[in-house]
């Protein structure tokens, strides 16, 4: 009697660890910081409420912080860049003579202050008003992924590839003017269309106007990945809500390492539906269903580094067998397209080679429509 008593009582402790541990996964699954960013994001998509990329962009990195981010402040922040540019405005003019002269002149001021000292006059004083600076620390966000957010850019004036072009597409907004963001291997920039060229590049980690010639020099954009759209595309303003969801997955899997995958493929596969070609997201969602395999893999004790296992529990696990398909057809799909692996090292030389080479690589054209 004892001993069965013993063994009831193991068993009921055993289902309170159970759901205990289980308790912690489903406040992951169900986080509601990060579900209430994704219903912001997926609101704007449906046009349930009014687009803003401020406001999706500030959504993803509350949701990191779990609400603990001073929106207000950041709000503030963006209020005085606001008015900063109107006063520019209102206190220079541009040689540029075509129509579009005001659309122009506003892309001209978001740029001035994003990468140019200007003077600022307060009072009896003028003040230098320094720009904001590339920050070459953790530029992927490894260590810390805050080294991306905007809020970060904002508090420190450093930023990267990622928080300054976000930071300029807000800013454009704020003052009434569309900004396309535009992708490159491990890269964002922006990219305008105006009556006197066309089409031309911002590159704000280095603060010039390349030609496309600098994009493709990196060897690292195939022909194909233009004509897919997946590098050198200027994208709308639904397709810049699907980084922002691709941010938010990126983010939940760093707050939720251990997470069973449900909410990152959900967050993915809807910024897919807006932008299908976006080579990171499809990325993400392959490797997503690449660690769902690996895990069944796990519960059947077995080995990912052998062949033999790997057919093994495909003939155990139907789901296993669907993973494994599923997964291979999606990274076969991503070269398709045309997406090829820029190794980082390689990417923050060609980063580099806009300044060494700047003579090479500048607009000049561009230049001279943007001076006064």
């Amino acid at each position: 009697m004892m001993k069965r008593f013993l063994q009831i009582r193991n068993l009921f402790l055993a289902a309170l660890l159970i759901a205990w541990l289980g308790s912690g996964t489903v406040k992951a699954q169900n986080n509601q910081f990060y579900n209430d960013s994704y219903q912001t994001i997926d609101n704007m998509l449906n046009n349930k409420q009014p687009y803003s990329f401020k406001e999706a962009v500030f959504s993803v990195e509350n949701a990191y912080y779990q609400g603990k981010l001073d929106v207000d402040k950041l709000n503030e922040e963006i209020g005085f860049l606001k008015n900063f540019a109107n006063s520019i405005l209102k206190s220079r003019d541009l040689t540029y003579k075509e129509s579009d002269k005001d659309k122009v002149s506003k892309y001209a001021t978001v740029y001035s202050i994003m990468c140019q000292t200007l003077p600022i006059a307060y009072k009896d004083t003028v003040i230098q008003y320094k720009p904001f600076s590339y920050d070459f620390t953790d530029v992927f966000g490894h260590n810390d992924i805050s080294n991306l957010f905007v809020s970060k850019l904002l508090a420190t004036k450093k930023g990267n590839c990622n928080s300054m072009p976000y930071l300029y597409k807000i800013l454009a907004e704020e003052i009434g003017v569309d900004a396309n963001l535009a992708l490159a291997p491990n890269h964002v920039y922006i990219k305008h269309n105006i009556k006197a060229g066309g089409w031309f590049n911002t590159e704000l980690t280095s603060g010039i106007f390349p030609i496309d010639a600098w994009l493709t020099a990196s060897g690292y954009i195939h022909l194909d990945a233009i004509k897919n759209g997946v590098f050198m595309k200027a994208l709308n303003n639904k397709e810049s809500l699907a980084l922002c969801l691709f941010d938010l997955a990126q983010a939940y899997n760093r707050s939720f390492p251990n997470n069973d995958g449900e909410f990152v493929l959900k967050t993915v596969n809807r910024a897919l539906e807006v932008y299908p070609n976006f080579a990171k997201a499809l990325i993400l969602r392959a490797e997503t269903h690449k660690e769902q395999f690996e895990k069944l893999m796990d519960r059947h004790n077995l080995k990912t580094d052998n062949a033999e296992n790997l057919k093994l529990v495909q003939q155990q696990d139907p789901k296993a067998k669907e993973l494994f398909e599923l997964m291979n057809k999606e990274y076969g799909h991503i070269y398709e397209i045309g997406y090829r692996q820029m190794p980082e090292e390689m990417y923050l030389d060609w980063l580099v080679s806009l300044k060494t080479e700047r003579e090479k690589f500048e607009n000049k054209k561009l230049l001279d429509n943007f001076t006064k």
